[in-house]
């Protein structure tokens, strides 16, 4: 298996919005409604970066509670498996692949489609999967029994899960594949 990381070509890979100062964050976002309009980050709503800070707090909360190794603080986005929803997301969209066996999977924390609906108020329908972080052996078992998300539910007609999301807790082996992109 592989993680994906999807991004637009003219900012590069592994460049998370979370891991500034709000004010830049923040900045960041209104450049991107306005020099690209068409991008799905572009309809984000204006309480976008508290929500991600807000989720990305549990992320790394519950994952420390189960023991993951983190080591930045700020995670590495990547989905499991290839996403054709998340290459939609940008208008001149690129991904990296890495294989699973490169990363330290003690540093690896996915959730069962993605973690802002997996950890929002609103999404509140009773799935085992929900308001949890996995480690890598268990959410295999969560594929066995439900299949990955991208298969049966890539247009979201079924719900918010659309892709099994991955958030690297180190910069390792994500850096060895940055060459060629401006860092």
């Amino acid at each position: 298996m592989y993680l994906y990381h999807y991004f637009d070509k003219r900012t590069g890979p592994f460049k998370s919005i979370s891991a500034l100062p709000s004010k830049e964050a923040e900045d960041i976002l209104m450049r991107i409604k306005d020099e690209r309009p068409d991008s799905f980050c572009a309809k984000r709503d204006d309480r976008y970066i508290e929500n991600r800070l807000r989720c990305e707090a549990i992320l790394k909360e519950e994952f420390a509670k189960k023991g993951g190794v983190i080591n930045i603080p700020s995670p590495h986005y990547m989905v499991l498996g290839e996403s054709p929803w998340l290459s939609s997301w940008y208008e001149q969209s690129d991904y990296i692949k890495i294989p699973v066996e490169e990363f330290d999977l003690k540093s690896v924390s996915f959730t069962y489609g993605d973690s802002m609906p997996t950890f929002s108020d609103k999404v509140d329908d009773g799935k085992e999967y929900r308001k949890k972080v996995y480690f890598y052996d268990e959410i295999l078992k969560l594929i066995e029994r439900y299949k990955m998300p991208q298969v049966w539910n890539d247009d979201g007609r079924y719900g918010p899960e659309r892709y099994i999301e991955a958030h690297v807790w180190s910069d390792e082996p994500i850096l060895g594949y940055m060459d060629g992109y401006n860092r």
